[in-house]
C-alpha cells in the first residue's frame, strides 16, 4: 500500500513539474540577429525593420529580431553574408539575390541581362512555380526561405554622356558588384566594368576614377549619388534584384512549429509591404531625381531591344550554369504573365 501510494505521489509531482515548465517554456524569450545591406533609410532596410516589427508585436516581445544593418556582422563584406549565415555565425537575413548568387547558383537567373521588363515578370517568377524552384535550391544549401522582398530594377548613370544605345557603354568605367554575370554583362558591352564595395564606390566616383555605376533609383536617391558626378541616368531595367527573408537551418529546428509559421507569415507580409511600399513611391522618388538636375534617359522599345540583342551571347554562357531548364521555366511565366 505505502508503495503505491509513493508511486502515486511520484507521479502526481512529476506530472506537476511538467504542468508548471510547460507556460515557462512557452513563454521563454529569444534574440535573433538579422543582417541586411542597407539601412532603413532605404526600402531594403525598411522590409528588415518591418520584419522585426511584426515578429515582436505577434510573439507579445517574446521573439526579438535585432536587425544590424550595412552588412556589419561580416564586416561590410556582403559577399560573405550566406557562408556566414549558413556557418550559424548570421541567425537570419533580409539578402540580396546577387550577393548570395555565388553560393545558389540558380538566383543568377535574376541577374540575366534584360529577362525581366517590368514588375510583373518579376512577380511572375518569384509568385509561381520558379520561385518555389528557387526557393528549394537555397533549402538545400542550407538556409531556409520564407519569402520574398525588393531592392528593384537596376538602372545605369555616370558622369560623360546620355547612354541611350549599346555602343555608348564603349570603354567607360562602371563600378558593379561582386558577381561574375555582372562583368560579363558589361564586358560583352564593350565597357570596362570594376568590381568595388559602395564604400570604395563613392570616392572613386568623386575623382572620376570610375565613370558610372548602376543601382537601383532608392539607392541613387537616397545616397545622393548625383552629388558625385552623376549627371547621366539611363533608366533601362537591365535586371531586378529581389530580396530574399531567410533563416539558418539549425535555428529554424531550433524553433516549434508555431513560431515558424509566425516567423514565416511575418516575412511574407514584411515583403508584401515592402514590395508595394517600394513600387509606390518609385515615380515620386524619379520626380526627385529630375529635380536635382539630373538627366533621365528612357529608352524607346527599340533602343531597349538593341540591348536585347548585344547581351545575348551572355545568355549562351550562363543559361547552362543557372539550369537551362530553369531558365526556359523562367521565360515561360514571364510570357504567360
Amino acid at each position: 500500500m505505502t508503495m503505491r501510494v509513493s508511486k502515486l505521489a511520484a507521479a502526481f509531482t512529476a506530472a506537476l513539474g511538467l504542468t508548471l515548465a510547460t507556460p515557462s517554456l512557452a513563454q521563454e524569450t529569444r534574440e535573433f540577429s538579422v543582417s541586411t545591406v542597407l539601412s532603413d533609410a532605404f526600402p531594403w532596410g525598411q522590409a528588415a525593420t518591418k520584419w522585426a516589427e511584426l515578429v515582436n508585436e505577434r510573439s507579445e516581445g517574446r521573439l526579438t529580431l535585432k536587425v544590424y544593418p550595412n552588412a556589419q556582422l561580416v564586416s561590410g563584406d556582403q559577399t560573405r553574408e550566406f557562408s556566414a549565415m549558413r556557418s550559424g555565425l548570421i541567425d537570419m537575413a533580409v539578402a540580396s539575390t546577387i550577393n548570395w548568387s555565388p553560393q545558389v547558383p540558380e538566383l543568377n537567373l535574376f541577374s540575366l541581362p534584360f529577362l525581366m521588363p517590368d514588375e510583373a515578370a518579376i512577380d511572375a517568377i518569384t509568385q509561381g512555380d520558379t520561385g518555389e524552384r528557387i526557393f528549394a535550391a537555397i533549402d538545400r544549401k542550407g538556409i531556409m526561405p520564407l519569402a520574398w522582398g525588393e531592392n528593384g530594377f537596376r538602372e545605369l548613370s555616370n558622369s560623360k554622356q546620355q547612354i541611350d544605345g549599346p555602343e555608348d557603354l564603349k570603354g567607360l568605367k562602371v563600378r558593379v558588384v561582386g558577381s561574375p554575370l555582372f562583368l560579363d554583362t558589361f564586358n560583352t558591352l564593350g565597357a570596362n566594368p570594376t568590381q568595388m564595395s559602395w564604400a570604395d564606390a563613392q570616392p572613386a566616383l568623386t575623382t572620376g576614377a570610375i565613370d558610372g555605376q548602376e543601382n537601383p533609383l532608392s539607392v541613387f536617391d537616397v545616397a545622393r549619388v548625383d552629388q558625385v558626378g552623376q549627371k547621366h541616368l539611363t533608366l533601362w531595367h537591365y535586371m531586378a534584384d529581389p530580396l530574399i527573408f531567410g533563416v539558418n537551418k539549425r535555428v529554424w529546428k531550433s524553433l516549434p512549429a508555431e513560431d515558424q509559421q509566425l516567423l514565416r507569415q511575418a516575412a511574407i507580409d514584411a515583403g508584401a509591404w515592402e514590395i508595394e511600399k517600394s513600387r509606390r513611391e518609385l515615380a515620386d522618388t524619379l520626380s526627385a531625381i529630375k529635380a536635382r538636375g539630373v538627366e533621365v534617359t528612357e529608352l524607346t522599345p527599340e533602343q531597349h531591344q538593341a540591348f536585347v540583342d548585344a547581351t545575348a551571347e551572355v545568355y549562351e554562357k550562363w543559361a547552362p550554369r543557372i539550369g537551362t531548364e530553369l531558365v526556359e521555366q523562367a521565360k515561360a511565366a514571364i510570357a504567360a504573365r
